[in-house]
Formats: C-alpha cells, sequence, structure tokens
C-alpha cells in the first residue's frame, strides 16, 4: 500500500472559509441544475415539469449574485498554490478548467434568464417575487436562446466532470493536498 507524505499543517495552505463556502454552495447549486434541467426538459408537461422549471429559475437567479460575489473574492484575494511538483501542462489545465467555469457559470443564468424573458414565462423566484422581463418578447429568438442554454449546461457537466476528476486524482492517484484544500482549508 502506497503511504500518503502527510505535510505538516502549517505547509499546507487552503482556501478560506469565505471561497470553501462559495465553492461548495455554488457545487451544490450546479449539482441541481444539471439534472433538473435533463428532467424538466424530457418529462411531459405537469405541475413535476412545472416544479422543476421554477426551482431550475430560481436557483439560477440565484447563481447570478452568487457568482458576482465570488468573481469580486477570487479578484481580490490570492489562492493557494498549487505543490510545487504539478507538472506545467496541468497547471494550465486547471488554470483553463477554472476560467471556463467561472465564465461558464456567469453567462448561463444570465442566458437562461433572457432566454425566459424573450419567450414571457414568469420568472419566480423561490415564491416570493416575480423578476421582470429583462428582454422584449422574441419567441424564434427564445429557441435559439435555450439551444445555446442547453449546450452551455452540457459544457459546464463536461467541464464539471473534468474538475471533480482532477480533485479525486490528486486525492487519491497523486495522494496531493489539492483536494483537502477546499473540504478542510
Amino acid at each position: 500500500m502506497i503511504q500518503a507524505h502527510a505535510l505538516p499543517a502549517t505547509d499546507v495552505q487552503g482556501y478560506s472559509a469565505v471561497a470553501r463556502t462559495l465553492h461548495w454552495t455554488t457545487a451544490a447549486i450546479v449539482l441541481f441544475q444539471i439534472p433538473a434541467g435533463i428532467l424538466m426538459a424530457n418529462m411531459p408537461e405537469g405541475p413535476t415539469q412545472d416544479l422543476l422549471f421554477h426551482l431550475h429559475r430560481s436557483f439560477g437567479l440565484l447563481l447570478i449574485p452568487i457568482m458576482a460575489v465570488r468573481l469580486a473574492y477570487r479578484l481580490t484575494h490570492t489562492v493557494p498554490p498549487l505543490p510545487d511538483d504539478i507538472p506545467p501542462l496541468q497547471r494550465l489545465a486547471a488554470r483553463t478548467t477554472h476560467g471556463l467555469l467561472y465564465a461558464v457559470l456567469v453567462v448561463q443564468p444570465i442566458l437562461g434568464w433572457v432566454a425566459t424573458s424573450a419567450y414571457r414565462a414568469p420568472v419566480l423566484f423561490f415564491w416570493l417575487f416575480e423578476l421582470p422581463p429583462i428582454w422584449p418578447e422574441d419567441r424564434a429568438l427564445s429557441d435559439v436562446l435555450f439551444t445555446g442554454h442547453r449546450w452551455l449546461g452540457i459544457a459546464l457537466a463536461l467541464l464539471l466532470a473534468g474538475h471533480i476528476g482532477a480533485a479525486l486524482f490528486h486525492h487519491f492517484v497523486r495522494r496531493d493536498t489539492v483536494l483537502m484544500r477546499m473540504l478542510r482549508g
């Protein structure tokens, strides 16, 4: 059995509690949104589909301020460095994946809101209040935007699979501290 080389706690630089909270809140929402989006688009019309649409829109809208805070926090706080022995290509892959995840997570909910507005479906936020449409009614445009929203959702799922796969690779194969930095700081 291969033993992990544990670093003393003082040598491991982890993410702050704020960064971890924003990360795991986003993760929980996205891990709900992807299957909910697939289910609601492929089920018969009815109360269950209506509920999924409502929750999908509400959680999508919730991602907008969360991602604004995440982006502001990320731009004003340094990210813990990767271990020195990580090859340059893996470092590039990590930076690229994180950058694309941020971009998709900013664009995706806004695109969904615009597409829903152009369709003229109501956008209730967790049954509390209705948000105004942010785009003029245009069903043809809405169809195009929803197609883009679907493809961005697929891209997000693929990026997420890569992100999770890399975290698990670091933890179980490389046996380094990369995953633990986000789990316990």
